[in-house]
């Protein structure tokens, strides 16, 4: 069974390492793509975009829901007579809902999702979510956050929600004994593995935000003290912070180290020893190494380029350089949030390269020029990048896949792994044959 970590690195890492600030052109997802992973998690709840033909086609797709289910998730369509203001637009919405909740009587969220088109025509979503919160309460709560690729990156929709979320949530007693809540959207498998793990080292209060179900919302109060399970949640924990929370500085969960440093944030704010500490998280840390040395070999000494995108960069960027020994070229992030990153920092390597924001083509020609052997992009990049020779990750999937936690470290090292390998087969596919020779001519060579 290995050690337990040491709780602070040796060095300071890229604490105070230069930034490159990028303010030009991004190539981003917008914030509607987090409704695909929150509405598998709120269960009741329903998340109605109010947006363009446009929403509906990229969440259909990006979905991949068919015509025929009943996804938690759906589009109120703006159409030319709303945009030429021939319509009412609050009507038409108070209209749409109606129907809505009368042939889903299973929702008991409703969540009125802003969009570029919504956002346009200053359609007041507060608003309305007021006003049918009001004629639906306590049946449905009626909640509204913005999904507006406008000023955002993707997993900004997350963040929102999540901060839409919090003044609704039941204040807790004054009296009450300390409670950890852990935000952030996790898959199910990774919540109950978390939730094992706070039990088995004696901390029974533990809540998630967000909740599976619409009527199980945490109490928030000065005794709440609550862990970041994602390192986009800005605004949420900002929220948080207002209702009297308190901020448990950690790395993130990803891989054997972050988990590790994460969970012993924990144990050490509710008292718990070291020694339960090492017996409860060493045999998952023991899986978690096994898992990952087999990936060692064939990722250990790879050149890695981030561009910006979800906000995870930094966190992924320390696990694949402390536990597979990959080379950092560049760190690119949408926003660097110091505070909630600084532990990540501390770990990284000193002398990264990091960057925030995005200036796409100057970002381009830096990659391009450190010919790195993965970079790790949006969508949109990723077929430019490979035309030119490069190997690709797609960021998103990073996002859509469990990877926190002990038991999910493998899969998140084999997820940069397989890029590299479909490259190394295409590359052995593409070689050409070996000539087979002549009938009789290794004889005649024998004789000469």
């Amino acid at each position: 069974m290995s050690p337990v970590i040491a709780i602070k690195p040796a060095s300071s890492g890229c604490v105070t390492a230069p930034v490159l600030h990028e303010r030009g052109q991004r190539e981003v997802f917008c914030g509607l793509t987090g409704i695909i992973w929150l509405h598998r998690k709120i269960q009741d709840a329903f998340f109605l975009i109010v947006g363009s033909r446009t929403c509906a086609h990229l969440m259909q797709s990006a979905a991949g829901v068919m015509i025929f289910a009943e996804p938690r998730f759906g589009t109120a369509i703006i159409d030319d007579r709303d945009l030429a203001g021939l319509a009412d637009a609050n009507e038409e919405l108070d209209r749409v809902v109606t129907r809505l909740l009368e042939r889903r009587p299973d929702i008991k969220m409703l969540f009125l999702v802003g969009s570029c088109p919504s956002e346009v025509i200053k359609l007041d979503l507060s608003r309305a979510a007021q006003r049918l919160g009001q004629r639906f309460w306590p049946q449905v709560r009626v909640l509204n956050y913005s999904g507006s690729g406008i000023e955002t990156t993707f997993t900004q929709g997350e963040d929102a929600c999540l901060a839409s979320l919090v003044p609704v949530l039941p204040a807790a007693a004054p009296d009450a004994p300390p409670e950890l809540l852990v935000v952030g959207t996790l898959a199910d498998i990774v919540e109950d593995q978390f939730a094992r793990l706070f039990r088995e080292m004696g901390i029974e209060r533990v809540r998630f935000l967000p909740p599976r179900r619409a009527g199980d919302l945490p109490a928030v109060g000065p005794n709440t003290i609550y862990l970041l399970a994602q390192p986009f949640l800005a605004d949420t924990a900002r929220a948080l912070d207002g209702r009297g929370a308190r901020h448990l500085p950690a790395p993130f969960p990803f891989g054997s180290e972050g988990t590790s440093r994460w969970l012993l944030a924990a144990a050490d704010a509710f008292g718990v020893d070291l020694s339960t500490f090492e017996r409860v998280t060493g045999p998952g840390r023991e899986r978690a190494n096994k898992a990952l040395a087999k990936y060692r070999a064939s990722l250990g000494g790879k050149r890695i380029f981030f561009f910006p995108d979800s906000q995870l960069e930094i966190p992924l960027a320390r696990f694949l350089s402390r536990e597979l020994q990959m080379r950092l070229t560049e760190v690119g992030t949408p926003f660097l949030h110091r505070q909630h990153l600084h532990e990540e920092l501390l770990l990284l390597p000193a002398g990264t390269t990091l960057s925030e924001g995005q200036d796409v083509d100057r970002q381009l020609d830096r990659c391009l020029a450190a010919a790195p052997d993965l970079a790790v992009c949006g969508l949109g990049l990723a077929n430019p990048l490979e035309a030119q020779g490069l190997t690709t990750k797609w960021a998103i999937e990073l996002v859509f896949t469990p990877i926190q936690g002990y038991d999910q470290a493998g899969d998140l090292a084999e997820l940069f792994h397989r890029p590299l390998a479909r490259r190394a087969k295409l590359a052995l596919a593409t070689q050409p044959a070996p000539v087979a020779p002549a009938v009789g001519e290794p004889m005649l060579q024998a004789r000469a």
